[in-house]
C-alpha cells in the first residue's frame, strides 16, 4: 500500500496516515501534556510527518502544544491548522466568522501559538454563511502572498463552494469526515477533488473511535466526553450502529489484525491519494493505526464489506 502522497499541487509530501491532535487538548475526556508530547515525538520516529490541529481546540492550547513539541523539528513536519470557529475566554462557542479582519487576526494568533513564521496548510474550519467563499479565499490568498500561509485548505464544504473557491486561489486539500459509517463524500466530493487536483483528507476515519469496537455503550465514555452530545452516541444509536463494528470484526479476525486497522485500511484503499488523520493520545494506539499500512484488503474483502455494511448510520454526525 502506498504510504506517502503529495497534497494537491503543493510541495507538501506527507504520510497518508497522519495524526489528528484535537483530543490532546479537549473533547475526548482527560488528557496529559507529557503523554501527548511523547506521542507526537514517537509519531515522527515512526514516519508520521502530517499533524492536524485548529485554533479552537482548547482555544489555542492545542496549537501551543504542537509548538512546544515541534520547537526544534519544524523542518521535518507538516502542520495543518484551522480557523473560523470562534471561542470565548472560557471556551464557550461564539459561532462562525469568515470576515477578512478576523481571518488576519486568527492567522497571526496561530502563528504565535505555533511559534512559526508560516503555516504549512491553513484550513477554513467551517464557512461563515454570512461571508461569500470568494471573499474568504481572497483574504487567504493575500496571506499566502504575505508569506504567512503556504497553502490553503477547506473543511466540510460542498462541491459548488469548492469549485468557486478554487477559481480564486488553488485549494490544496479538502478535509471532511469519512469512514465506513460516514460515506457522504463518495457521492460528489471525490470526483471534484480528482478533477481539480485537490487532496482529500479524511478526518474521524475511525468514527471517533466507535469503529474500533471500544465504545459499546455510553458508559464507556468519560462524563465530560464531547461524544456524549452527538446523536450517533445516544444509547439507541450505539446499539444499532454496532452492526458496523460486527462486519469490521469479522474481517479483522480473518486477517488476525485489529478492527482499527481494517477500518483505516478500508479508507486508504478507496484511492491512492486519500490522507487520513486518526486521533490518539497514546503511543500504543498510534502504532496500531500505522499497522493499517500492512493490511491488504482484497477485492473479495471490499465486496464483503460493501455488501454486509448496514445501509444507513443511525444518528446524524452532529
Amino acid at each position: 500500500m502506498k504510504q506517502t502522497t503529495t497534497l494537491g499541487h503543493s510541495t507538501l509530501k506527507v504520510n497518508r496516515i497522519g495524526l489528528g491532535c484535537m483530543g490532546m487538548s479537549e473533547f475526548y475526556g482527560s488528557f496529559n501534556e507529557k503523554e501527548s508530547i511523547n506521542t507526537l515525538h514517537k509519531a515522527i520516529d515512526l514516519g508520521v510527518n502530517f499533524f492536524d490541529t485548529a485554533d479552537m481546540y482548547g482555544w489555542g492550547a492545542n496549537e501551543r502544544l504542537l509548538g512546544k513539541a515541534f520547537e526544534d523539528r519544524w523542518d521535518i513536519v507538516t502542520v495543518a491548522t484551522k480557523f473560523g470557529v470562534m471561542r470565548g475566554p472560557n471556551g464557550e462557542f461564539l459561532g462562525l466568522n469568515g470576515k477578512p479582519e478576523y481571518i488576519r487576526q486568527a492567522c497571526d494568533r496561530s502563528l504565535q501559538n505555533l511559534g512559526v513564521e508560516a503555516i504549512d496548510l491553513y484550513f477554513l474550519h467551517r464557512q461563515d454563511p454570512k461571508v461569500e467563499i470568494e471573499e474568504i479565499v481572497g483574504t487567504l490568498s493575500d496571506l499566502v502572498k504575505q508569506g504567512k500561509v503556504k497553502y490553503i485548505g477547506l473543511s466540510e464544504v460542498n462541491a459548488e463552494t469548492l469549485r468557486r473557491a478554487h477559481a480564486v486561489h488553488p485549494i490544496t486539500a479538502l478535509q471532511t469526515e469519512y469512514s465506513l459509517w460516514s460515506r457522504e463524500p463518495e457521492q460528489e466530493m471525490f470526483d471534484i477533488c480528482n478533477e481539480l487536483g485537490i487532496s482529500f483528507v479524511a478526518y474521524s476515519p475511525l468514527g471517533r473511535g466507535f469503529l474500533t469496537g471500544a465504545i459499546k455503550s455510553r458508559a464507556d465514555l468519560e462524563t465530560n466526553d464531547w461524544r456524549l452530545t452527538l446523536p450517533r452516541f445516544k444509547d439507541e444509536a450505539i446499539k444499532e450502529n454496532l452492526k458496523f463494528v460486527e462486519v469490521i470484526d469479522q474481517i479483522a479476525q480473518n486477517k488476525e489484525v485489529t478492527k482499527a486497522q481494517v477500518a483505516l485500511a478500508w479508507v486508504l484503499s478507496q484511492n491512492d491519494e486519500i490522507v487520513t488523520i486518526p486521533g490518539t493520545r497514546n503511543v500504543h494506539r498510534l502504532e496500531e493505526n500505522l499497522g493499517a499500512f500492512q493490511v491488504e484488503l482484497t477485492k473479495t474483502d471490499l465486496a464483503v464489506i460493501q455488501k454486509s455494511m448496514p445501509s444507513e448510520t443511525i444518528g446524524k454526525r452532529y
